[in-house]
């Protein structure tokens, strides 16, 4: 164990957030995500037992999101014609306002295709349980100072 590790972050996902660099993306992604197979050339960590918000909190105590980014923080729209409400994403704007000077001002919705796309190109998905439609949440690194 560690001091100051939140202990929802196993040791996989830590070693991978320190692995990241500067402008890599990862992706915390709801349990209807395809993970295995949008993460297939990248690395998948299962966090099956949590939800985004819990292992979002945790992931931003310790990662700084792009300051050179305008919008680090990435959410999949709901396409055109699907009834879906999304207040978690409230809660992640709450979350993100928590860890970032910037606040919620730093999210933005892209259409599905898109964040698949990057989903696709990212360093890193982290599977959760989480059972909310449209709960996946993508993160741009930033730069550690100091």
């Amino acid at each position: 164990m560690l001091k100051g590790i939140p202990k929802i972050i196993s040791p996989e996902l830590l070693k991978v957030l320190s692995e990241m660099g500067h402008g890599d993306r990862i992706v915390i992604a709801d349990g209807n995500f395809p993970a295995e197979s949008v993460g297939k050339n990248g690395i998948v960590i299962r966090c099956d037992g949590h939800t985004v918000p819990e292992i979002l909190d945790a992931v931003l105590k310790l990662f700084p999101l792009d300051a050179s980014s305008d919008k680090p923080v990435s959410l999949m729209k709901v396409p055109e014609g699907e009834d879906v409400k999304t207040p978690i994403w409230d809660i992640y704007k709450v979350i993100i306002g928590k860890h970032e000077e910037r606040g919620d001002s730093v999210v933005e919705n892209i259409e599905k295709q898109e964040f698949m796309k990057m989903a696709g190109e990212a360093y890193a998905v982290i599977a959760t349980g989480e059972g909310a439609l449209y709960a996946n949440v993508m993160l741009k690194k930033g730069v550690v100072q100091g």
